[in-house]
């Protein structure tokens, strides 16, 4: 797809993509089929479902997708860990250690902090379970490890549940699983509406957050401008997923020029040096966008705005890792993906590296690409097609939907 294509095809595709309903039509030379649905998801073979429903205009939505066909039970509390015969399915922490090549300690003085609408009222006992099963040190409000706030910083009175405990449940886990000896600070907003989203990043920074994940979105417009200041702090490392509905329009706050957008992979052990293979997953978000334009770092010839990714981990809910929760439609263990899972481990990943001011945007990971591996093989562009081009297939070096790769270390972090 040429440049001058790309570029018509970015200043109409949010009209485009939010009135495709009943048949395939060809656009710009892309192909936009029935299934585009801006605030939906892209969803695995009849055994995955959102985590959250539709957004309604100005709110975003959770990216969390969920294995149906999984079914953990309550499981483990206070069992010793490393019993791989009662271990729940799905990927544990020790799993992504070894298929990103990172150590197992790491991250002391860091708070990576977590921003979703409404509260979890399991939230830390769940976190408990998890990292108990996994050995991981407890993390809990008495430790000093855990704390959760409202949207203003006061641990009372907390919102309203709004039907994100999946969501919460993830974040913490992976958080968990990256950093294990990081901080964990959950802020809750009142809504999902982005001002309190926004408000609730900026309370994170203020509390003393040096990495903030934002594992949720909707389809960028104008007007976001508006709202991106809320995900610019610089010292402060903000990461956001990408969107779990495939190639198009590029998902917000991802898009934004100061945040980390992380895409998502499918991961599976191999027998191979690495000991893992990794292709991009169908569902992770990538777009150009129409209303940021290109950041000097960014290099990528067909797109003339932003391009979302910037990098990656797993996302994928087939290969996707194992998760504790109790609340918003998960009873004990599952297995839970969507970029809403690699957006908290990148920001983990961050921490665990100690170095978050590199990230007041991801120009760093641009001039550090020998500490990633390269993710060659896949596509998102089930829903729309980009003809071929790097915007939705993962190709060698710089791709939409993994981004410059996931990490090979913490060379790149």
């Amino acid at each position: 797809m040429n440049i001058r294509k790309r570029s018509a095809f970015a200043r109409n595709r949010i009209h485009i993509l939010a009135t495709a309903v009943a048949a395939t039509a060809m656009v710009a030379g892309v192909t936009v089929s029935a299934e585009a649905t801006p605030s939906g998801s892209l969803q695995g073979a009849g055994n995955v479902k959102n985590a959250c429903g539709l957004a309604k205009p100005g709110r975003a939505r959770c990216f969390a997708e969920i294995r149906t066909d999984v079914h953990g039970g309550k499981g483990v509390r206070g069992q010793v860990a490393g019993a791989a015969a009662t271990l729940p399915q799905g990927l544990g922490p020790a799993d992504l250690r070894s298929a990103y090549k990172l150590p197992a300690i790491g991250g002391r003085g860091q708070t990576v902090a977590i921003v979703d609408a409404g509260d979890d009222a399991t939230a830390e006992a769940d976190l408990t379970v998890y990292r108990t099963t996994y050995g991981l040190p407890a993390c809990t409000t008495a430790n000093g490890c855990f704390h959760k706030v409202n949207q203003r910083g006061a641990t009372t009175p907390l919102p309203a549940d709004q039907g994100w405990g999946v969501e919460i449940a993830l974040d913490l886990d992976m958080v968990s699983a990256a950093c294990p000896q990081c901080h964990i600070l959950l802020v809750e907003g009142d809504t999902a509406d982005f001002n309190d989203l926004g408000l609730s990043v900026n309370t994170a920074v203020s509390l003393g957050a040096k990495e903030v994940s934002n594992s949720y979105g909707a389809t960028e417009q104008n007007g976001d401008q508006v709202i991106a200041p809320y995900y610019s702090h610089p010292g402060v490392a903000i990461v956001a997923s990408s969107g779990d509905s495939g190639y198009g329009v590029a998902s917000a706050p991802a898009a934004f020029p100061s945040v980390v957008a992380v895409g998502g992979t499918s991961l599976t052990k191999a027998a191979n040096a690495r000991g893992w293979t990794e292709t991009a997953w169908r569902g992770a978000g990538s777009g150009c966008s129409a209303w940021f334009a290109k950041p000097a770092w960014q290099t990528d010839p067909n797109c003339p705005g932003r391009m979302v990714a910037d990098v990656a981990a797993d996302a994928d809910p087939q290969t996707g890792p194992a998760i504790y929760g109790t609340t918003d439609g998960i009873t004990g263990w599952g297995i839970v993906g969507g970029t809403s899972a690699s957006s908290p481990y990148l920001a983990g990943v961050i921490a665990l590296a100690g170095h978050p001011q590199r990230f007041p945007d991801a120009s760093y990971l641009y001039s550090h690409t020998s500490g990633l591996y390269d993710v060659v093989g896949g596509a998102n562009n089930e829903v729309l097609d980009c003809g071929g081009d790097y915007q939705c297939n993962a190709v060698a070096g710089y791709d939409g939907p993994t981004g410059l790769g996931t990490p090979h270390g913490l060379g790149a972090f």
